[in-house]
């Protein structure tokens, strides 16, 4: 007798959570500096909320993340967030602008959830850098005014006013720096000879480039420029195209010959032979392609990966063996294919349910997420037939599975729910998982 009663008292219980049992969709944002010490306030998220903070002790608050770094924590004493890990803004968002963490507040008892955006800014603690600290040219005496000579680009990591904004030739007089404007943002910095030279009198230059961010106090970085004054060579290279535009398939082989660029020039015997190289472009990318330096062959050599870039900007230098060289830019845009299962997240789960639960009552939140673009990220989600439960969406991505009628122990005491998503792509890729809910 006791433990029929004992069993009874647990079934109301159950009962009284489950009737308060509800899904709340609330959002706030915050915006921090990067590199913000290890346990450092971000914000008090139970009053931005607005409720006790007793709440999220009661709630067994917690954050869910998705697949990202938990570079943040929850303090449920406190109410507040907190810094986790210190956070390079560069490391997790490297250009792309504005840099943000983006995750979920859930709360049991009732089930409860908000989503939270954190906002990392940018401060100034990158120097630009040249990665060649001595750049190595050779002209000709009979080089006409104008002739240009490719620099090397320095890195800033920062972005906007923090990242690079000017550069600075000094010691002397024959050249002068012309900086071009790049579709990605990006300047080609180029030493363009301005008065004639004369090797008998002056055989070897020396230079300093200088690179300038626009923090406050505002960073800089040099290199060493070494120019070499030969005999006449009258021609320069010149590309056919300024711009190349390729594409390549995600997951292509190593090796794959992406595009081909070509230069020609007027000028006869050695002075003609021209050589490809790829130059002021990032060394992440230079990892994943290279260029035949004979005939011009774009190849890749290693796998790309549309999921960490979509595209992808190389810039190629021509040379002569007299010195002269001419500059292009091949974008090579990465063509996303099916190749990310959805990911079902089960956020929160009621395993027990009262046969007497109103309609619509919740006993499971879902997050699904797919990495692909387009038709190969749009997921689709069903569950299985005869069962007394629906999956209705919440926000974006995210679904809570609830009661749709009456429930009776004595038909059914336990359903096997299945959920199951699939995405547009072709062939379509799924995923599923199977939640017992007993009655």
């Amino acid at each position: 007798m006791e433990m029929v009663d004992r069993t009874m008292g647990l079934q109301v219980l159950l009962f009284i959570s489950i009737m308060y049992l509800t899904s709340v969709l609330g959002q706030v944002s915050y915006s921090i500096p990067e590199e913000m010490s290890k346990g450092s306030v971000i914000g008090n998220i139970a009053q931005d909320l607005g409720f006790d903070r007793k709440r999220l002790t009661s709630g067994k608050a917690r954050i869910f993340t998705g697949d990202s770094a938990e570079y943040i924590e929850l303090d449920r004493e406190r109410g507040v967030l907190l810094i986790k890990e210190k956070i390079d803004r560069e490391a997790l968002c490297g250009q792309t602008t504005p840099c943000a963490l983006h995750f979920q507040v859930i709360l049991q008892n009732p089930m409860e959830l908000y989503a939270v955006a954190v906002e990392i800014t940018d401060i100034n603690d990158n120097t630009p850098i040249f990665e060649k600290s001595e750049m190595k040219f050779k002209i000709s005496e009979s080089a006409v005014i104008g002739a240009k000579l490719l620099l090397e680009r320095a890195i800033d990591p920062d972005v906007g006013m923090n990242s690079l904004q000017s550069y600075f030739l000094t010691n002397t007089d024959h050249f002068v720096l012309k900086l071009k404007d790049q579709p990605d943002g990006e300047k080609i910095v180029e030493m363009v000879l301005q008065k004639s030279l004369d090797r008998e009198r002056q055989d070897e230059i020396f230079l300093v480039l200088t690179a300038v961010d626009g923090g406050e106090p505002n960073l800089s970085g040099t290199a060493q420029i070494h120019v070499t004054v030969l005999d006449a060579n009258d021609n320069a290279p010149v590309f056919t195209k300024t711009a190349y535009k390729a594409t390549i398939l995600e997951n292509s082989p190593r090796g794959t010959v992406i595009t081909r660029v070509s230069a020609s020039d007027a000028d006869k015997g050695s002075n003609s032979k021209i050589t490809y190289s790829i130059s002021n472009t990032a060394a992440d990318v230079r990892h994943m392609f290279e260029i035949n330096e004979l005939n011009g062959d774009l190849i890749s050599k290693s796998n790309v990966d549309y999921e960490k870039a979509r595209y992808y900007q190389i810039h190629v230098q021509a040379s002569d063996e007299g010195g002269l060289t001419d500059s292009c830019t091949i974008t090579v845009d990465v063509i996303d294919i099916n190749d990310n299962k959805p990911v079902i997240n089960i956020m929160s789960q009621t395993n027990v349910i009262p046969e007497d639960s109103k309609p619509a009552t919740v006993v499971t939140m879902v997050n699904i997420q797919d990495l692909d673009s387009g038709d190969n990220g749009k997921v689709n989600c069903a569950i299985n037939d005869h069962i007394p439960v629906t999956l209705k969406p919440t926000s974006n991505n995210f679904f809570n599975l609830v009661t749709d009628s009456d429930l009776d122990r004595e038909i059914a005491s336990q359903y096997n729910i299945t959920v199951t998503c699939s995405d547009e792509g072709v062939p379509s890729l799924s995923s599923s998982v199977t939640l017992t809910l007993q009655i």
